[in-house]
């Protein structure tokens, strides 16, 4: 048993600050109040208490060449199966994948993340070479799954299908790069197989204004809008929505990851995250690629808060841009007995799903009692502990790691 003591807690779904201690026992938080001190204490006065991160898209194989490709576009960059990335990886050894995927998992783990969702190249042999990579580091990978035989204009649909299957015997979920590389049967057996095995099914959508256009002509669709209807549990970017793609989206099960620093680095757009929000709708955050962008959430949650108020030149609290990387991942459901939580955000939204409770797969917390002690605690550098994180905070100023 061990008490962190003397913080300014982030508390509940709503982060909301109090000064209080925290009792853990076997790695569950069995009490928070002012007055438990039990166990080996940890004094932590003063430093701002806040549950870990998930970096929720990542593609960690790209740890092989990083900063590669930069002045390219984005098909020449990652579009399966030719682009410099997709060659680097069948060319590379495995040995060589595993030491730089476990090389960016520490970055990520000492960074404050506890939890990230890969879209994992190589079918089931990728799939086991990243869990070869994590098994000795304290990280929780969650890994989605392809297959080459995902993609082409006359896919063999019953190859497809037992593909499926092998894949959801090993990962988490099923993830395709995009429909500009798939048919609409194949994105339909993918949801469908995804939803028998009580899986994930994700795709990219609308990452560039290109493939909008591209689907709206041979669809009469948005990505966003075929994604929706082909029944997948959550999509990532949609960096270019058009016509009525965000009230759809509000409007449906599908739930969003963001990725504005990738958007950046490939000059692909900026997501509308302001009026994304203003509808309740509650996304994660991932870093993408790390070719191009090291996985430290607190880069991207600063980049994110400043971009997205240039960009909407309103206010965006940075209250609600800190959950996009912790309570989102959270939900009501989640809420133990003990805890006396403001949930009147979550109850409001009009999507308040995300992707880890779709499914229920990813054991996510957030700081409350029956949870799981899944925190880091770092200095506090202003008045203000939200933007003491996003805008102060350095990983010399994390002091403590747990989960």
């Amino acid at each position: 048993m061990k008490t962190i003591a003397n913080g300014l807690i982030l508390k509940g779904l709503d982060l909301t600050p109090v000064k209080e201690n925290i009792c853990i026992e076997d790695g569950k938080i069995i009490e928070i109040s002012k007055d438990v001190l039990e166990g080996e204490i940890i004094d932590v006065d003063g430093a701002i208490v806040c549950p870990s991160f998930i970096n929720a898209h990542t593609h960690i194989g790209d740890s092989i060449i990083k900063d590669e490709g930069d002045g390219l576009s984005l098909g020449q960059i990652v579009k399966p199966p030719n682009g410099i990335k997709h060659l680097a990886l069948e060319s590379a050894e495995d040995d060589e994948i595993i030491k730089v995927m476990q090389d960016s998992m520490w970055d990520m783990y000492n960074s404050g993340t506890s939890h990230f969702i890969d879209y994992r190249e190589g079918g089931v042999k990728g799939i086991k070479l990243l869990k070869e990579a994590s098994k000795d580091i304290p990280i929780n990978p969650i890994i989605f799954g392809r297959d080459g035989s995902f993609y082409g204009e006359d896919p063999d649909l019953h190859q497809v299908k037992v593909a499926i299957r092998k894949l959801l015997k090993y990962a988490d979920g099923i993830a395709p790069s995009g429909f500009g590389e798939i048919e609409a049967e194949v994105a339909e057996l993918i949801c469908e197989e995804c939803k028998k095995a009580g899986k994930i099914s994700s795709i990219h959508v609308a990452e560039n204004e290109g493939v909008q256009i591209e689907s709206l002509a041979k669809t009469n669709k948005t990505e966003v809008e075929r994604a929706i209807d082909a029944g997948f549990n959550q999509i990532v970017h949609m960096t270019n929505p058009k016509n009525d793609d965000i009230n759809k989206l509000a409007n449906s099960n599908t739930s969003l990851t963001i990725c504005p620093r990738s958007n950046g680095a490939l000059s692909v757009g900026i997501v509308p995250l302001f009026d994304i929000l203003s509808l309740g709708i509650k996304p994660l955050i991932g870093s993408d690629n790390i070719m191009f962008n090291s996985p430290n959430m607190f880069r991207e949650l600063e980049f994110t808060l400043k971009e997205m108020k240039a960009y909407s030149k309103n206010y965006i609290n940075p209250k609600d841009i800190l959950k996009l990387a912790t309570t989102n991942a959270c939900t009501d459901n989640f809420v133990s007995d003990n805890d006396s939580l403001n949930n009147d955000s979550l109850n409001n939204s009009s999507n308040n799903h995300s992707l880890i409770n779709n499914l229920g797969l990813i054991n996510k917390s957030f700081i409350g009692v029956g949870q799981n002690a899944e925190f880091f605690v770092c200095k506090n550098k202003s008045n203000n502990p939200y933007l003491s994180l996003i805008n102060r905070t350095e990983l010399n100023d994390l002091l403590y790691l747990s989960y």
